[in-house]
C-alpha cells in the first residue's frame, strides 16, 4: 500500500506537459486531481488500519481467526 501511495505522489508532482492545450490540458489536470483524491483515500484508510492495528494490540485483541465453516456446533466447541 505504502508504495502504491508513493507512486501516486510521484505522479502528482510531475509538470503538466505546457505543449498541451485545451480538452488535452483539462483531461490531463483531470487525471492528476483524480490521483490526488485517491492517494488521499489510501493514506486515510492506512491510517485507519495502523490506529486499529496498535488498538487491537494493546488490548491483546488480536487472535488467530478460526475457520468455523463446519457449523454451527464447531463454533462454540472451542
Amino acid at each position: 500500500m505504502q508504495i502504491a501511495i508513493e507512486n501516486m505522489i510521484q505522479e502528482i508532482q510531475k509538470p503538466v506537459d505546457q505543449e498541451l492545450s485545451g480538452s488535452q490540458r483539462k483531461a490531463e489536470l483531470q487525471s492528476i486531481k483524480q490521483t490526488a483524491v485517491d492517494a488521499k483515500e489510501l493514506i486515510v484508510e492506512r491510517e485507519k488500519l495502523e490506529q486499529l492495528i496498535k488498538g487491537l494490540q494493546q488490548d491483546g485483541e488480536i487472535k488467530e481467526e478460526r475457520d468455523y465453516s463446519g457449523g454451527f456446533a464447531e463454533q462454540y466447541s472451542k
